[in-house]
């Protein structure tokens, strides 16, 4: 029984509608893989274009089918951009999403599309990247995984222990809550904005590491700054620089980014970047600044993500 509305039995709009309802789902998947929104995004049209063409009375679970099609080009996608990393200027970070309160609330969600776990998901291989992240956070059979990425069950249910074991070794050893992040985030961002060297050694964890990707179009440090020291003296260092020389008013926004908190970098009313941060305790262990501006499209509106 319907409410009165047309009810269409075109196979396109069927399409549609199933495309439509497990659209922040498959971008998700994408992201969690490839790390970069705009790839992600182009992920998402080619398995669209291919979905339009199924028969969708052969398709049982059309949530499974399009996970398995979306980790097809994912993985096509992978390949392709690890060419591009080899040859990308400086240190490489994922594209920051800014999202909303529900992801950082979801602390399996939040945890698994941290700028820190995304740099840990760096280091696997793409097939190995696609079994851990259809496994560990989607909770996908292995036999569905296995049918993704072209290899039988138990060669899947291998490359997910490795993966485990790899990504285990290298994640952050503990996720704290969201009041102790809002408030080393706090600390830091009086810190920086006071010019207060020790107020932001405070905060800062003695081997924090502070990695920053302007893509050879800002400058940032080509390779990672570690310890306090070091980190306060070129974070300190740099504002003074943007404030005195140019006189550029530099203003620091709280937002959540990737399900954590971060700031939102302006310089005279232009977004400059994010930061994002890692917290252990109560002080910061990971600092995250992306510069690079065809990075920064997206942090204008809320991206949603999904695990249903």
């Amino acid at each position: 029984m319907n409410d009165g509305s047309p009810v269409s039995d075109d196979p396109t709009d069927l399409a549609t509608e199933a495309f439509v309802a497990h659209r922040n789902l498959l971008f998700t998947v994408a992201y969690e893989m490839l790390g970069s929104a705009a790839d992600a995004e182009d992920v998402l049209q080619e398995t669209w274009l291919r979905w339009i063409t199924v028969d969708l009375e052969q398709v049982g679970d059309q949530r499974a089918y399009l996970v398995r099609m979306t980790t097809r080009q994912a993985l096509n996608r992978m390949r392709a951009m690890k060419r591009r990393k080899e040859a990308y200027v400086g240190q490489w970070l994922p594209e920051p999403l800014i999202t909303s309160p529900d992801v950082a609330e979801h602390v399996e969600l939040a945890e698994s599309v941290s700028m820190a776990m995304m740099l840990v998901l760096e280091t696997l291989s793409p097939t190995e990247r696609a079994v851990f992240v259809l496994r560990e956070a989607f909770d996908v059979d292995y036999d569905e995984i296995a049918a993704a990425v072209g290899k039988s069950p138990a060669a899947v249910r291998q490359i997910a222990h490795r993966a485990r074991r790899h990504v285990d070794a290298r994640r952050p050893r503990q996720t704290v809550a969201r009041s102790v992040a809002d408030a080393a985030l706090e600390s830091f961002r009086r810190a920086i904005e006071s010019g207060d060297p020790q107020g932001l050694l405070d905060v800062l964890a003695p081997h924090v590491v502070l990695v920053s990707d302007g893509g050879g179009f800002k400058q940032a440090s080509p390779r990672p700054v570690a310890g306090a020291d070091k980190v306060a003296r070129f974070m300190l260092g740099g504002l003074n620089r943007a404030r005195t020389r140019t006189m550029i008013r530099i203003d620091l926004t709280p937002t959540l980014v990737n399900g954590s908190p971060a700031l939102l970098v302006r310089m005279d009313g232009e977004v400059d970047g994010v930061l994002a941060i890692e917290v252990e305790d109560t002080r910061i262990t990971g600092l995250y600044y992306v510069r690079n501006p065809e990075k920064l499209s997206r942090v204008g509106s809320e991206t949603p993500l999904s695990r249903g």
